[in-house]
């Protein structure tokens, strides 16, 4: 099994454009394979604070790096019409050389669709809009004419030009059955939700030949005397209960160990959250000491 890659996730809120780019770049610097953004009209349980387009902010980060990979945990299906998707994602994935990676989902937070009048509302009926537009992306991207006839998508001598670079990856995240069916016809990566952590074994036939990622808050303790300052900020915004389960707190070491059992349950991808917005320094000093040396 290959040595497992580390990708940032980083929401673009309460940063300047220049901060994430310093971020990205900081990044790639240190190790980092890619780089995660979010989708939403406006933060969840943060609206009032700025936040910048999912799919704008990507292209700005590509052209800013010149090897990091660039994706969101993860867009919105019922935001954008799939051929629309379906180009700008080919259009990120030629401009920047192959690094461009469609992550998308059919929606997280109910209330954004009822702020902002999106549909369908209903759960049951995102998910089928959710797998029409995956069908219609990958037609699209055969580059070949096609018909399609669908509940909420309807195509008639559909094409698009030009196609992919290469395979450009898919990454769709989630444990439940209806989305592990999507998962396994059209994923490339299976974001496994850390909730559903504990049942990897139970679920993993159910994703096909999707290679695994997890997603975690990380609470990284540089230094022995940093230790009291992170847990305390952990706790402020987790919980004591949450540390542990919700995000892990550790050293260098201890993290090593932490993505290395991980990795020997089959886990190939981390998307790291940092406690501390991913400080450039954070960032060196894990790039340095955890992606460095991860068996």
């Amino acid at each position: 099994m290959p040595k497992a890659e580390f990708h940032l996730f980083l929401p673009q809120m309460r940063m300047t454009i220049p901060d994430l780019v310093e971020r990205a770049r900081a990044a790639e610097r240190s190790g980092f394979t890619g780089m995660a953004l979010m989708d939403h009209f406006a933060p969840p349980l943060a609206e009032s604070h700025d936040m910048w387009e999912a799919m704008t902010t990507a292209g700005w980060l590509l052209s800013a790096t010149q090897r990091l990979k660039v994706s969101h945990l993860v867009l919105c299906d019922g935001f954008r019409h799939p051929a629309m998707l379906a180009r700008q994602a080919v259009t990120l994935d030629h401009a920047s050389g192959g690094r461009f990676e469609l992550g998308i989902g059919w929606g997280s937070v109910p209330a954004e669709f009822d702020r902002f009048g999106v549909t369908p509302r209903v759960a049951s009926k995102r998910i089928v809009r959710f797998k029409e537009s995956l069908d219609v992306i990958r037609a699209l991207w055969t580059g070949d004419t096609f018909d399609y006839s669908g509940e909420y998508h309807t195509l008639t001598a559909a094409q698009q030009h030009p196609r992919p670079l290469a395979d450009l990856p898919i990454i769709i995240g989630g444990a439940g059955e209806r989305t592990l069916q999507a998962v396994a016809k059209h994923a490339d990566w299976w974001n496994l939700p850390i909730y559903a952590l504990d049942r990897l074994e139970e679920l993993r036939p159910l994703a096909g030949a999707a290679r695994v990622s997890t997603h975690e808050m990380i609470g990284f303790v540089p230094t022995e005397n940093d230790r009291a300052a992170v847990m305390a900020m952990a706790e402020k915004r987790f919980g004591a209960t949450g540390i542990g389960k919700t995000m892990i707190v550790g050293d260098a070491s201890e993290l090593r160990e932490h993505f290395a059992a991980r990795e020997a349950r089959g886990v190939e991808r981390f998307y790291v959250w940092f406690l501390d917005f991913a400080k450039p320094e954070t960032l060196a000093a894990f790039g340095r000491d955890v992606i460095g040396v991860v068996p």
